[in-house]
């Protein structure tokens, strides 16, 4: 199970690496590659979401089917182990959610620098007529 938490967490980094390359200032003419260069990849790589999601749903029906350990039998190692279990699925979840929101900013960053060049053809465009 540990692999898959490996997985989207160097998902999450290339992510985030990916965004920041997106919003840094660069020369026009790298950036409109590189955006055409991470469009093309975008599609594929939308597999993320609904990978991310199955996990959400597998963190919440453990969650929901998890031992509680509150009464007073319960001894201070399997305490400590219901808490670590606990905080562990607060980070994945914490996981799932930034890749989903990371993959939607890559996109929308994308979609506005197609914009942004397309409406500068039309000006370009109306400034020569």
């Amino acid at each position: 199970m540990a692999l898959q938490w490996v997985i989207l967490t160097y998902l999450v980094a290339a992510e985030a690496a990916v965004a920041l390359l997106l919003t840094i200032p660069s020369p026009k003419l790298l950036k409109m590659r590189l955006v055409s260069l991470i469009s093309l990849i975008l599609q594929p790589a939308l597999f993320i979401v609904p990978f991310a999601g199955f996990h959400l749903l597998d963190i919440y029906w453990k969650n929901e089917h998890r031992m509680m350990c509150t009464s007073e039998i319960c001894t201070a190692a399997e305490r400590d182990r219901f808490e670590k279990s606990f905080f562990k699925a607060q980070r994945n979840a914490i996981l799932c959610v930034t890749a989903c929101l990371l993959y939607w900013c890559i996109h929308r960053i994308c979609k506005y620098h197609k914009e942004i060049q397309s409406l500068e053809e039309v000006e370009k465009r109306y400034k020569d007529q």
